[in-house]
């Protein structure tokens, strides 16, 4: 498969303005399924990649797209198992990962999230890299459960531990572990293959992704296997490169700040020149990055 990377900040303009469900057309979108471990699967449509955790008498999702797929999410889930979605856990309050929240929650879903999940989808909030407004979501889209740093779900035959992280990609950012299967879904903490987005309007904040890819790319296994929030299933290897080029980038930006450079003399320096060919193909052009990462940590 040949990736191509779709990410929530792209499909803004076509916000609704209630609930944030985005109304472009996605008749033409299909859900991929990928298995991943023993039932488990990660699902690839338009947004953030799921996971999903197959029970002899239940089904544990990990986000859930825009709206428009929910549909489409449900027939691929129902591909694989007859048995109800209990339990959808949130990584974080963004509508490419939240969109489908009120439908799939309207159905009998069980919502979690951390507690600043709550707190951005229940106010208005800043639509990323824009000024407009996202409006409140809707009361069946908000999480019923929530959790300050950390929550075990035992279902599924597994024991299914999220944990707070960062601030990173925002302030509420979850990583959820599938801990018998060593299976780790990161949400948007990792973008596979290509510069990432923290929204620095949400609490997110460059450091604290360098400082998360860091740790987990060191505590994990070799054998585990990563679903990112964004691109293709992945191992400890794909996540340490990650890790290391956030790093060298974040500090080559960090020497320059600390140098008093403008952020037009830093983008006249092209500090990300050796890495932009293969990171710089996603969501954020390199010139993207570039003013996203230095408003980030000229900030500090």
């Amino acid at each position: 498969m040949k990736w191509k990377p779709i990410f929530w900040g792209g499909l803004i303009s076509l916000a609704c303005t209630t609930g944030g469900v985005a109304q472009d057309d996605m008749s033409q979108v299909e859900i991929e399924t990928i298995p991943v471990a023993e039932n488990i699967y990660m699902l690839v449509g338009s947004g953030g990649n799921i996971g999903l955790c197959i029970g002899e008498d239940a089904v544990f999702m990990i986000d859930d797209q825009f709206a428009p797929l929910s549909g489409k999410i449900m027939a691929a889930i129902r591909e694989l198992s007859p048995a109800p979605l209990k339990v959808l856990l949130n990584t974080h309050w963004h509508y490419d990962h939240t969109g489908g929240n009120e439908n799939f929650g309207e159905a009998g879903a069980t919502i979690i999230a951390q507690d600043n999940v709550y707190e951005r989808m229940s106010t208005e909030q800043k639509t990323p890299r824009s000024d407009e407004i996202t409006p409140p979501s809707p009361r069946a889209a908000l999480p019923i459960i929530t959790y300050a740093n950390e929550a075990t779900v035992h279902l599924c035959g597994y024991t299914i531990q999220a944990k707070r992280v960062g601030p990173a990609h925002t302030d509420g950012d979850t990583v959820v572990h599938f801990v018998e299967a060593d299976v780790y879904h990161m949400g948007d903490t990792y973008f596979s293959g290509f510069y990432p987005f923290f929204d620095q309007q949400s609490g997110g904040d460059f450091n604290g992704m360098v400082a998360n890819a860091k740790d987990y790319a060191a505590k994990i296994s070799a054998s585990a296997k990563i679903i990112p929030g964004h691109g293709p299933l992945s191992t400890r290897v794909d996540l340490a490169k990650y890790a290391e080029v956030l790093e060298v980038i974040r500090d080559r930006f960090a020497a320059a700040i600390k140098d008093g450079k403008s952020l037009e003399e830093v983008k006249a320096m092209n500090l990300t020149k050796d890495f932009d060919e293969e990171w710089g193909g996603g969501f954020l052009t390199p010139s993207d990055f570039v003013e996203l990462a230095y408003a980030s940590l000229s900030a500090r």
